[in-house]
Parts: C-alpha cells; structure tokens; sequence
C-alpha cells in the first residue's frame, strides 16, 4: 500500500505523487537537489585526476577506527525507500543505528552485517522482498521508514583497522500519514544459550504496531539436529503464555523435517524466497571450521504480528536425546527482530562488546 509516494508498488506504479525524490550518497552527502556529483576531493580523485570535476571523484568514504560517521541527516517528512552499502572489514564490528524524530536513543541498533541477514560474517545469496544480498558484498534493503521531522543514521567502526564504505540511500520527502509507524531493528546475542534458558529475540517493546521480521544466525554446538524448539509471541498483556506459539523453528521459518532432504540429496538444503529462507548452511571443513552455522530469515510481509501495547518474542533451543526426549541445547545464537512502533522507542540492552561480537 502506499500513500503520496510514501512506497510503491507494482499495482500502482502508475499514479502520479507529489512527492520528492532524493540519493545520498558519497557524491551527495546531504541529498540536496542538483547537488550530486559536486565534488572536488574524494576517494576518486586520483584515478580521475585526468578527467576532473563530475568524473567519480567521491564514491566512498573511509570509517577510521572507533570513528562513528553520519550517512544520513535529513530534516523534514518523508521515508527512506532503499539502503545499498558494500562495508568491508568485519561486518559484526560496523554497528548501524538509525534515530528517528530527534530521539536520543536508537531505533535501530545492529551489527552491519547482522542487519542484512549475513550474521556469519561470509556472503550467501539471499533474494527476498525487503533484503536482498547480492556478490559479493552487495547489502540492499527495502523496508519502508517512514519520519515526520528528522531521521539519521549513522555507522561506528568498532574494528581497530579503517574500513571503506560505499553507500546510497533513496528516500523521498512527503508527507506521511498519521497512521504509519516508525521502523525498528535489535540485534541480540548469546554465546552459549545457558542449559534450559529460552532465547529471547527482543522483549519490552512497548506502544502500538506489529512485527515484521526475524533473522537468525544460529551455530550448533551439538552433533544432532537443533530445531524443535517453538517460538512464542507474548502480547498485550500475556504473561505465562502467550498468544501466538509455533511449532518448530524450521517450520517457523517456512521449512519442513530439518531442513534436511537427506543424506543422498546434500542433507541440510539451503533456500531463499519472498519471505522466508535459510539461506545461509556453514559446514564443518574438517579442520577449524568445526561446527555447523545457519542463516535463516522470516518476513512477516504478508502476515504482519499486530500489538497494540506491548510485545516479547523468544525462540526455545531444543534437540534431541536418549529416550525420544528433547534435549534444551547450548548453541550460539544472535537474532535481529525487525518491526513498526509508535514512538518513543524503549530503551535496547546494550550492545555486547567487540570480542562477544565477533564470530570465531
């Protein structure tokens, strides 16, 4: 659905908005209209040192360690429509946050790579509406943000090396109707899952809105299989139990049996869809690379989780053991939970430390 071009889609491409259309990037660092390609110093200057002014002389930035640079600042109404970026260095140590309206806390907080669905720090192909992944370090999202006075976003380089980004984001200056939320990301990790806890994919979530959105990068530190576990919805109120609950997490993320088509067949079969995919299988080598690692993501595009107050999400850990009984396991887990809000946001957990980040 899309409102004054607030977002389009196929079935509407064809009505004319008033809206405005605006880039920032590298050679825009503002969005400024008739301003792009300005540039007179830049990461290109050298190889157009022939060519001048208007030849490419700004395509990237470079982040210095422990440097936060601002990708985007744009007071006014509107939406961000598409976010491309190609960060180098490691992705878990490029922590993107997004505020919205002049909030001083961050509505989204999150690993680069995390947010795009690539926790694992290695490229997989991932084709889906609001996140594609493309080679080789190609991050694209679609999620519509919609803000009424100001949205910036910014990325900290918490590596100890300078890291390059090329990056473009689209957005279009309008005005956004009274009924649309303001988007959301949180990363979590925990590194192992202590015996019989539940992992909890975000929790204390308060205002109206709905879920839209799960991505999981999960490591298996058993030898079995490591999906039976249900993931439960807690909203409005819910405090034992909980309103939605699912059946596993293979079939939670649109999956049947494992993953698995057997052993004939490649046994775990990685997919990528619309709205749902395990896009990502990292098996062992034989050498370092011991355990097995999955990237797994569900978009709730179609079937948005609708709260009006409040919102927990958790995901149990479950294998098997002797006796056909379950056997609460003790993996490494991150997840980022993606959903719509009114404001204000409530405050995230902080972020784990760089070494609790990283994936070794």
């Amino acid at each position: 659905m899309s409102f004054n071009g607030l977002g389009m889609n196929m079935g509407n491409l064809s009505r004319l908005s008033t809206a405005q259309s605006r880039s920032i990037s590298p050679e825009n660092f503002d969005g400024a209209k008739g301003r792009g390609g300005m540039a007179t110093e830049g990461t290109g200057a050298e190889p157009a040192r022939d060519l001048g002014r208007g030849w490419k002389l700004s395509p990237s930035v470079r982040i210095a360690s422990g440097a936060t640079f601002t990708l985007a600042d744009i007071e006014d109404s509107g939406a961000i429509q598409q976010i491309w970026m190609t960060p180098t260095g490691n992705w878990r140590h490029s922590i993107l946050r997004i505020y919205w309206d002049n909030q001083t806390a961050p509505s989204v907080e999150c690993p680069v790579g995390d947010f795009f669905a690539m926790g694992w720090g290695k490229f997989a192909q991932l084709s889906s509406l609001p996140v594609c992944v493309n080679p080789g370090s190609a991050f694209n999202c679609y999620w519509e943000m919609p803000f009424r006075k100001r949205c910036r976003i910014t990325l900290t380089n918490i590596a100890a090396e300078q890291m390059t980004l090329y990056y473009q984001i689209n957005y279009t200056l309008t005005k956004v109707p009274d009924d649309c939320a303001y988007f959301h990301a949180q990363f979590r990790r925990v590194n192992p899952l202590p015996y019989k806890e539940v992992y909890t994919i975000v929790e204390d979530i308060k205002g109206q809105g709905q879920y839209v959105g799960t991505y999981m990068a999960w490591g298996s530190n058993n030898r079995g299989w490591w999906g039976e576990g249900e993931i439960k919805f807690f909203m409005d109120g819910d405090t034992e139990f909980p309103t939605i609950c699912g059946t596993g997490t293979e079939d939670y993320f649109c999956g049947s049996y494992n993953f698995d088509l057997g052993k004939e067949l490649g046994g775990y079969t990685p997919f990528t869809t619309d709205q749902a995919g395990l896009h990502q299988v990292i098996r062992p080598d034989g050498r370092y690379s011991s355990q097995q690692r999955f990237g797994m993501y569900r978009w709730h595009v179609s079937d948005p989780v609708r709260f009006q107050s409040d919102l927990a999400v958790t995901m149990q850990a479950l294998g098997w053991q002797s006796g056909g009984r379950y056997l609460p396991l003790q993996d490494d887990i991150a997840s980022v939970a993606f959903w719509y809000q009114t404001l204000p946001t409530a405050p995230f957990p902080s972020l784990p430390d760089k070494d609790y980040l990283e994936v070794n």
